[in-house]
């Protein structure tokens, strides 16, 4: 076997593999002398077939099949003898020779990664507390959570909820599909495009109003993305909401045994705080791998980057098919996932750089930990524990977590670390960003 490569980019690899004709023409022989025992053709007793008749009828395709043959077995071989680590599936074509045989193998390969200067990146670190005031607003989200609504005949506020009929044209055609009949929209709430719900303010039961907005560019729907919209909209009825009072019923409700403020209070206090250290540490995650991808620069392989592609679109297809919807009217240019698919695929490649340099091994006891931490809002934690383990898949993507927090922690023990303190509000406004 012989093997030359050749650099077509910094990345890209063009391979090319030559196998002798002797070593072709042995593993036909072989093949072809199996076959004649085994065919059967007219005239002849099975068995007796002559060969050369055999080889007439066989040989093409018998070829084709070594050819397939050699190429699994002289593929890997060949990266080897090379030193090559190929990264994602290469584009092989046979060379149609008269002698021997040959094949390219075109492919990329993994970036060479320099992990100078890691040591010592520049990260910011938040800190943060819950305070009295934030239990007041989560419990105030908890009885709007609870509210109800009663109709009043007045014009409409902000916060109230409005029951519509309404109709959309767009560059002269009907989107709505004619009259949407008995909508409710609660005023501020932005489920509707934006400028849509500034216009339902100051409306009463039985009044008509027609404006215009536009679209935002981003809009899921391509035809109507960043287009202006005209809105006929009659209102149905108007309603105020109304707030249940946090009663020993209402903290019940929420799972606080006896019904005591107190408890309600340090029950919503203890999950804040947890949903606090969780935020935290995101948020430090985050400032580290930002720092990091800045730092260690490096061409990634589109093929990995292609891959991570259709890793970021699954969940968009997936939830279109549970709509009932085809995949062909789903619009999902792959440009609007390259960055993020590019800066996954690069970060991966670092890190595992960094945990092979490290010698950073998992840590079974945060393993065991990060599970019974993630069981501790199911009824059951002990199942859930058990279901993990149960699962070597389940249990691998928690170890690899693991191993990935393991390699930010080692990062930020050797960073320079500058403090900032935020609100807790703050906090969580932003990690739902």
């Amino acid at each position: 076997m012989q093997v030359s490569v050749e650099k077509i980019s910094e990345l890209s690899r063009k391979m090319t593999v030559s196998v002798p004709e002797t070593v072709v023409q042995e593993k036909m022989a072989e093949r072809l002398k199996a076959l004649a025992r085994q065919v059967k053709i007219d005239g002849f007793r099975p068995g007796k077939v002559p060969q050369h008749v055999v080889n007439k009828m066989y040989g093409d395709k018998v070829r084709g099949e070594v050819a397939g043959d050699l190429i699994q077995s002289t593929y890997y071989d060949a990266l080897r003898d090379q030193d090559l680590k190929p990264a994602g599936q290469p584009n092989i074509r046979d060379l149609d020779e008269t002698e021997g045989f040959q094949y390219i193998a075109e492919f990329e390969v993994y970036p060479e990664i320099s992990l100078a200067g890691i040591e010592g990146l520049e990260i910011t670190k938040t800190t943060a507390t819950v305070e009295e005031s934030d239990v007041d607003t989560v419990i105030e989200k908890l009885r709007a959570q609870k509210k109800t609504w009663n109709e009043v005949e007045r014009a409409s506020q902000e916060n109230d909820r409005i029951s519509i009929a309404f109709s959309g044209i767009s560059e002269g055609e009907n989107f709505t599909d004619g009259t949407v009949k008995d909508f409710p929209v609660e005023i501020g709430a932005k489920q509707m495009i934006p400028g849509f719900e500034d216009n339902l303010v100051g409306l009463k039961k039985g009044e008509s109003k027609t404006f215009s907005v536009t679209f935002p560019e981003g809009y899921s729907n391509a035809k109507l993305a960043g287009k202006p919209a005209e809105f006929s909209v009659e209102v149905i009825k108007v309603e105020e909401a109304a707030l249940p009072v946090v009663d020993e019923d209402f903290i019940k409700g929420y799972g606080t045994q006896g019904g005591s403020m107190a408890t309600f209070r340090t029950d919503i206090k203890a999950n804040m705080e947890r949903e606090l250290v969780q935020a935290l540490h995101g948020r430090l995650k985050n400032a580290v791998l930002d720092a990091l991808y800045e730092k260690v620069q490096l061409v990634v392989p589109n093929a990995l980057v292609d891959e991570e592609i259709q890793n970021l679109m699954k969940p968009y297809l997936e939830s279109a098919k549970r709509n009932k919807l085809k995949q062909t009217d789903v619009q999902l240019p792959k440009e609007m996932f390259q960055d993020q698919a590019q800066r996954r695929v690069a970060l991966g490649l670092i890190l595992g750089e960094i945990i092979h340099a490290q010698e950073i091994k998992v840590d079974d006891n945060k393993v065991r930990s990060t599970i019974e931490d993630m069981a501790k809002s199911y009824e059951q934690p002990e199942a859930y524990v058990s279901w993990y383990y149960s699962d070597k898949s389940r249990l691998h993507s928690v170890q690899q977590m693991v191993l990935e927090d393991q390699t930010v922690e080692w990062l930020v023990s050797k960073a320079k670390i500058a403090n900032e303190t935020m609100s807790f509000s703050d906090i969580m406004d932003a990690n739902q960003r």
